[in-house]
């Protein structure tokens, strides 16, 4: 009785966890649209900023597991709270001097510390428990880290895109206390809501301080990472996180900036239904709010629709063969982008965001398919699975380039080609007799 007190007070601390990074991952996109517009940047260097996020999953994924077996996993996590902690306050002097690569730095530090979570928390929520509940508690804790990501672009919207912002040659052309005042005001946008990220990460790493977590995994180094390199569906699966971050995280970067160019403010003005939604978000009116604001809202949903998805994958996973709910939900995200590119208004809009709903069970899905049957290999494999992570460094910018040059429908045909492979993974697998474990 008191084991099963101490994993599920484990796993309550482990799921906070999974909320903080998945509200904070979601929160740097709100971010791109101001940044492009202050530093005049094209869509591929706003892509950029989401090159410096998930870029340090690539670097520091495999390092962070080697220092969890060195240091263990309670002190790994309050290491990586830490470390994100730190990332957070260097907003401060980032806003302040409107240094873009501070920002960048910022942002790397801020990904490191998410980086050993990712590495630790993972493969620690799928054996807190039974073998046969693994899949379905790793579905959960990532509900909650959806739930992190669909409350992200409401704060968004309050804090960070709810003014109007100025170009460079629009703060040049002010003088004096105006242009004090401004520049004052944009710092402040950016510094509040990191500040109070920063205290509040502080806290929770006190609190795992004292916390007592069960050592459920050898933390010592077992098996060696060319034993992993050996494991094809380990490794079709490293490729399956990559394509599954870059794809998600490409589409949710870009949503402002894709409903802006289908001008979808208009269309959400004369739309009873529509701006009723926005001002109920907002909770004001829209008339005097930024056109980034307006359409910023309306990203919740397919942040939302994740959460909604892996409640639902909890269930759907433990009844149908894993790798079948995943090559159906990529088959029904690769329709919806297609219907998106072929048609225009409210049915593109809300069809690119259904996606969301879809993307859902598709990381703890193809996390847990690539650790079965790979025993203790698990440490190894989850630092591999998490550097895959790196997808969202390299998909967005790609993306980026291609609507710089051909626009955002045809480019949404290159993220289609990324759900197209976890179609394939999943189809691979449903042939298979795997457990999940």
């Amino acid at each position: 009785m008191s084991q099963q007190k101490s994993y599920r007070n484990s796993f309550i601390l482990l799921t906070i966890l999974f909320f903080l990074w998945g509200f904070i991952t979601v929160l740097v996109d709100s971010l791109i649209p101001r940044l492009r517009e202050l530093f005049t940047l094209t869509y591929f260097q706003a892509g950029l900023v989401q090159f410096a996020f998930f870029g340090a999953f690539f670097l520091l994924s495999i390092p962070a597991s080697y220092i969890l077996s060195k240091i263990g996993y309670k002190k790994g996590i309050i290491l990586g709270l830490l470390t994100m902690a730190l990332g957070c306050l260097l907003f401060y002097p980032a806003a302040s001097y409107r240094v873009f690569g501070v920002f960048m730095l910022a942002y790397f530090i801020l990904a490191g510390g998410i980086t050993i979570l990712q590495v630790a928390a993972n493969p620690y929520v799928a054996v807190l428990g039974t073998e046969d509940g693994a899949s379905s508690r790793l579905n959960l804790s990532q509900a909650f880290n959806s739930l992190g990501t669909a409350i992200a672009p409401i704060v968004g919207a309050f804090f960070i895109l709810s003014d109007t912002i100025k170009t460079e040659d629009e703060i040049t052309s002010l003088t004096g206390t105006a242009k004090e005042t401004y520049l004052a005001t944009e710092a402040a946008a950016v510094q509040t809501p990191f500040l109070g990220l920063a205290v509040f990460i502080i806290c929770i790493a006190i609190f795992f301080f004292f916390a007592k977590l069960p050592q459920l995994i050898n933390e010592s180094s077992t098996g060696t990472y060319a034993n992993a390199f050996k494991q094809k569906n380990l490794m079709l699966g490293v490729l399956g996180i990559f394509f599954y971050v870059g794809a998600e995280v490409a589409i949710g970067s870009y949503l402002v900036n894709y409903f802006l160019d289908m001008n979808m403010v208009s269309v959400i003005k004369e739309t009873g239904f529509m701006k009723s939604i926005a001002e109920s978000i907002l909770n004001s009116g829209i008339t005097d709010k930024d056109n980034k604001a307006i359409v910023g809202v309306f990203v919740t949903f397919y942040w939302s629709g994740a959460m909604i998805g892996r409640f639902a994958g909890a269930y759907l996973t433990r009844i149908i063969k894993p790798g079948k709910v995943l090559a159906i939900f990529a088959t029904l995200a690769i329709t919806l982008i297609f219907i998106s590119i072929s048609t225009t208004g409210l049915v593109s809009m809300w069809s690119i965001l259904a996606v969301g709903l879809f993307n859902s069970i598709m990381f703890p899905t193809i996390f847990s398919l690539a650790l079965d049957g790979i025993g203790p290999l698990k440490p190894k494999a989850s630092g591999l699975l998490c550097t895959a992570i790196v997808g969202g460094a390299v998909i967005p910018p790609i993306f980026g380039l291609l609507t710089d040059n051909i626009g955002f429908k045809p480019a949404l045909i290159f993220v289609m080609c990324c759900y197209s492979y976890i179609l394939y993974y999943g189809y691979r697998n449903n042939k298979k007799q795997v457990s999940i474990v």
